[in-house]
């Protein structure tokens, strides 16, 4: 069974920084895309950041230079990098994986931006 567990998430402040953490069991997340994807309140869900199996690296417009994703394959661990969050990055963090036709999420971290 393939399960995606978040971890790191929390409240920062302004101007501060989170690392979040995707730790796969189950399976071998190398085969994967990985992304991370967030909602926040009343919002659809939309997506932050991927990376590819090679290392390919894209992100949204709103967290360009504020966040990294990266992943380290023999730890079977996927990360987000957070650094000068802002109060509207607030909102429920998911890891994604895809492989083909299958996909897989988290159950989420919440991250809140408050002073």
């Amino acid at each position: 069974q393939v399960q995606l567990v978040e971890s790191g998430g929390g409240l920062v402040q302004p101007g501060g920084s989170l690392r979040l953490f995707c730790a796969a069991s189950g399976t071998i997340l190398s085969f994967y895309t990985m992304g991370w994807y967030r909602q926040a309140p009343g919002k659809q869900r939309e997506l932050v950041a991927t990376i590819t199996t090679d290392g390919y690296t894209n992100y949204a417009d709103s967290v360009k230079g504020r966040f990294t994703i990266s992943r380290d394959n023999p730890k079977n661990t996927v990360y987000l990098q957070m650094n000068n969050l802002k109060p509207e990055d607030t909102a429920v963090y998911y890891c994604n994986g895809n492989l083909g036709p299958r996909a897989y999420w988290g159950q989420g971290t919440q991250v809140t931006v408050s002073s």
